[in-house]
C-alpha cells in the first residue's frame, strides 16, 4: 500500500492539453485542464469521438502516428509529454496503467493468460510458482471463480467479458498510483458491472490510487465517479463535481446525454406471405474441449468425467419474420457461443433451419449463397475490421459480385454509411484512425449493406454513449419496419433490450432459464436471478 505522504506527491495535472494532427489541419481536443488526486475518480464522458480515450492515450504517451499533443502533462513533479517512449516505459504499468477499450486488440493472441498476466511479476525477478499464484489472486479478484482452467487458454478462447476482466487484471500486476479505465465494464453484464467497479474503487481505497474513468454508462458514472469533465468535439461543455453535474446540468449537450428515454420496441407486424419462421432451433447445443495444464497431473486429469464443456445446453428456439428478439446474461453465460454457431462459425449439434432450410448439414460453398440472408455485427469491432483495408473497401467487400461498377459500389457505401450516422468522408479512412464507436458503427454497416432478413447483433452499442444509442435504436427500428428485419440482439444493457425486443431469452452458464415477452419479463419475471438482473440494471 502507498504511504499517504507518497500519495499526497502523486498528483496527476494537465494543464491546457491540446492535441491536433502534425499538420494542424485538425484540433481534436483543445485545452483541457484538470487536477486528479490520490483516491479521487474523475469521470470523462461524451459521444463517440469527443476526444475522451485519446486524451488518456495522450496521457500515457501513446498517441497514434500523426498525432501531437501540447501543453503540460504533470506527474511527480516530472512534465510527461517531452519523456521519449523508453522514458515513458518506467511510467506505464508501475505508475499509470490502462486498461483499454478493445480488450481483443490489446491481448496478445499469441500467448496464453498466464504469459501475459505473469509478464511483468517474472522482469521483477520473482519465483516461477509465485508468478502462477499471484495471476491466480488476480484472476479471483476480478471475478473468474475458477482461474485454473483459464491459465493455459488464449484470448480467442475466452468470451468478452472475461478478456476485459483480464486486462483489468493487467492493469492491476504493477500497483499502480494511477489507473486509467477506457470503458472497463463495456463487455459486461449489469452485475459484473459492478462487482469490477466496486473492486476497482475497494483497491483505490486501499492504495490510495487516483482513477480516470471513461464510460458511456452514465448510471455507473454517477455512482462511481467524483467529478466529471462532459467532452464535445473535442472541447469541455461542462466540469465540476458530479452530483452537482448530475442534479443541475447547465449545458443542453449534458441534458441530452442524461437523458434515459429510448423508446418502446415496435410491436410485431407479420407479413403474410411469410409462412416459415425465419429462424428455427431445434436442441442445439454447443460443447468446447476442454484443455489441460502442462502441470496438471494424470489423476487430476482423469478425474474430469468430460473432455468437453458444456458453453449452451440443448435450447429450441423460434423466431418470427420482423422479430426481434433479446438475448440476456452473465458473462460466459453462451450468448456470444450461440450466435457464433447460428453463422456457422463454430460447431454444434441440433438442427439450424433458416427460413425452412437446414444450414447446418450445408456444405461451405453451398452456404456461401444464402450468407447474404443472415448477418453478424461483432461485439469487438477492431478485432472484426480488417485494418489493411479501408471502410470503403470494408462495407464494399461483400457486394463486390453484385455490384461490380467502382462507382456504384461507392455510392452503396455512402448511403449505408449515412445509415449509420457517418458521411461519405469515412470512406478513405483505416480503422485506426476511427473512434470506438464510428468501429461499431461501421462494423453494423457492413452487415446491412448485405440487405439480410435475419441480423444477428452481438453487443452493437456497447462502445457508444446514449445519444448514439439511442439513434442507433431508432434506425435499427426504422430498417425492421422497412424490410421486414429479425434481430438477435444479445447486449448487457436490459434498457436497450427493453426498447428494440418483443421477447427475452435469459441465458446463464448455457442454460435458458426464461423466455418470455419483454414487458412480462420486466413486471413478472420467473426466476431470482432475471429478478437479479433488472434490479441491477436500475441501480
Amino acid at each position: 500500500m502507498h504511504s499517504t505522504q507518497n500519495a499526497n506527491q502523486n498528483s496527476l495535472k494537465v494543464q491546457n492539453l491540446s492535441i491536433r494532427t502534425e499538420s494542424d489541419s485538425c484540433l481534436l481536443l483543445h485545452e483541457l485542464s484538470f487536477e486528479l488526486k490520490p483516491g479521487r475518480t474523475l469521470a470523462l464522458v461524451g459521444e463517440s469521438g469527443s476526444g475522451k480515450s485519446i486524451t488518456t492515450l495522450a496521457l500515457v504517451g501513446l498517441l497514434p502516428t500523426g498525432l501531437k499533443a501540447s501543453g503540460a502533462v504533470i506527474f511527480e513533479g516530472q512534465s510527461l509529454l517531452p519523456l521519449s517512449d523508453n522514458e515513458m516505459c518506467r511510467i506505464r504499468g508501475h505508475k499509470i496503467a490502462m486498461v483499454f477499450q478493445e480488450s481483443m486488440s490489446a491481448l496478445n493472441p499469441l500467448h496464453t493468460i498466464e504469459k501475459q498476466l505473469g509478464e511483468l511479476l517474472h522482469l521483477s525477478g520473482i519465483s516461477k510458482i509465485e508468478v502462477r499464484q499471484r495471476v491466480l489472486e488476480l484472476l479471483v479478484q476480478v471475478g473468474i471463480t475458477t482461474p485454473e482452467q483459464y491459465l493455459t487458454r488464449y484470448p480467442h478462447e475466452l468470451s468478452g467479458g472475461q478478456r476485459q476482466r483480464v486486462m483489468i487484471a493487467m492493469a492491476l500486476v504493477g500497483d499502480p498510483d494511477v489507473l486509467i479505465a477506457d470503458e472497463p465494464t463495456t463487455a459486461l453484464d449489469v452485475i459484473l458491472q459492478r462487482q469490477l467497479l466496486d473492486l476497482i474503487k475497494q483497491l483505490q481505497q486501499e492504495r490510495n490510487m487516483a482513477l480516470v474513468l471513461i464510460s458511456h454508462d452514465l448510471n455507473l458514472i454517477h455512482q462511481y465517479s467524483d467529478d466529471v469533465i462532459v467532452l464535445q468535439a473535442g472541447k469541455v461543455v461542462e466540469q465540476g463535481a458530479t452530483l452537482a453535474i448530475f442534479d443541475q446540468p447547465q449545458h443542453e449537450y449534458t441534458k441530452l446525454l442524461l437523458d434515459d428515454d429510448l423508446g418502446a420496441a415496435l410491436p410485431i407486424t407479420f407479413n403474410t406471405n411469410e409462412t416459415l419462421p425465419v429462424l428455427e432451433l431445434r436442441k442445439l447445443g454447443i460443447k468446447y474441449p476442454i484443455k489441460h495444464d502442462a502441470l496438471t497431473s494424470f489423476w487430476e486429469q482423469l478425474r474430469h468425467k468430460t473432455p468437453f464443456l458444456q458453453a449452451l445446453k440443448p435450447l429450441d428456439l423460434m423466431l418470427s419474420q420482423g422479430e426481434s428478439l433479446g438475448i440476456v446474461g452473465e458473462s460466459g453465460s453462451g450468448k456470444t457461443s450461440l450466435a457464433l454457431a447460428l453463422t456457422r462459425l463454430i460447431a454444434s449439434s441440433g438442427e439450424i433451419l433458416l427460413q425452412g432450410q437446414l444450414i447446418n448439414e450445408l456444405s461451405e460453398s453451398s452456404l456461401r449463397p444464402l450468407r447474404s440472408k443472415f448477418q453478424i455485427v461483432f461485439q469487438d469491432p477492431f478485432a472484426s475490421l480488417n485494418p489493411r483495408l479501408t471502410v470503403g473497401n470494408i462495407i464494399g467487400e461483400g457486394v463486390e459480385t453484385k455490384i461490380q461498377s467502382n462507382v456504384k459500389r461507392r455510392q452503396a457505401v455512402a448511403d449505408v454509411l449515412s445509415k449509420v450516422e457517418l458521411n461519405d468522408s469515412f470512406i478513405d479512412r483505416y480503422p485506426h484512425e476511427l473512434s470506438g464507436g464510428q468501429r461499431q458503427r461501421v462494423a453494423l454497416a457492413r452487415a446491412l449493406i448485405m440487405q439480410p432478413k435475419l441480423l444477428i447483433l452481438d453487443e452493437p452499442t456497447s462502445a457508444l454513449d446514449r445519444t448514439t444509442q439511442r439513434a442507433l435504436v431508432a434506425l435499427l427500428r426504422k430498417l425492421q419496419l422497412e424490410n421486414q428485419l429479425s434481430y438477435l440482439f444479445i447486449s448487457h444493457d436490459l434498457s436497450l433490450v427493453r426498447a428494440l425486443c418483443q421477447r427475452i431469452l435469459v441465458l446463464r452458464q448455457g442454460l435458458m432459464v426464461e423466455l418470455q415477452e419483454t414487458e412480462q419479463l420486466f413486471t413478472q419475471p420467473k426466476t431470482a436471478y432475471t429478478q437479479q438482473l433488472i434490479a441491477a440494471s436500475q441501480v
